[in-house]
């Protein structure tokens, strides 16, 4: 997966193996379908984007969520702004960059933003749903 070169740049390769890019509606619609099973994570970053990057590490360095329990997905906002302002209308979370939604049964049940963006508060989350 070319996504994956160049996105890596993490000490924690388990994150970087258990990325999934989402970069269709139809992926979408799918991911939503799909946390009726399971929980499903979308991490909307800004390639662009100091704090953004700064997020993304917050969650590789303290990576420790099973694939069996969660499927996580990446966005990457400057390439598919369409698809997350249909995150936004779906889910009924406002937009903003950095982002991480937790969905499960096809609803919006945690979000969080910017320097509050961390694997911790994530697996907190997680275990309450």
């Amino acid at each position: 997966m070319g996504f994956l070169k160049n996105f890596s740049s993490s000490q924690n390769k388990d994150l970087n193996q258990d990325w999934k890019t989402l970069d269709s509606l139809t992926q979408l619609e799918q991911i939503i379908d799909d946390s009726h099973q399971k929980p499903v994570a979308i991490f909307k970053h800004s390639t662009r984007c100091g704090i953004s990057t700064m997020a993304k590490s917050q969650l590789e360095d303290g990576w420790n969520i099973s694939t069996n329990d969660l499927d996580f997905y990446y966005l990457d906002l400057l390439a598919h702004r369409p698809i997350s302002n249909e995150i936004a209308d779906r889910l009924g979370v406002m937009h903003q960059s950095p982002q991480v939604i937790l969905i499960k049964n096809g609803e919006a049940v945690f979000s969080n933003t910017h320097h509050s963006i961390s694997a911790d508060a994530l697996q907190s989350a997680l275990a309450k749903v």
